[in-house]
């Protein structure tokens, strides 16, 4: 099965940051992950990427993961 369209849309640098400001406690560390949530990595940087693209990086020479098994978000 196909992943569903808004798996794959992305979110715009405006539309990422109108849902950051929802977050109550807004000195939350931010960590991004790629396997829905299972491990995460702080975000080192925020750069751009062919003029196109934000990127967020993680730029530990050995990388933080934090294993997130059965957290409730």
């Amino acid at each position: 099965m196909a992943n569903p369209e808004w798996t794959s849309r992305g979110k715009t640098v405006a539309q990422l940051i109108e849902e950051l400001r929802t977050f109550e406690n807004q000195n939350m560390e931010v960590r991004i992950s790629i396997d829905d949530g299972e491990t995460s990595l702080p975000i080192s940087l925020v750069g751009k990427s062919q003029g196109k693209y934000a990127l967020l990086k993680n730029c530990e020479d050995v990388p933080t993961v934090l294993h997130h098994h059965d957290e409730q978000t």
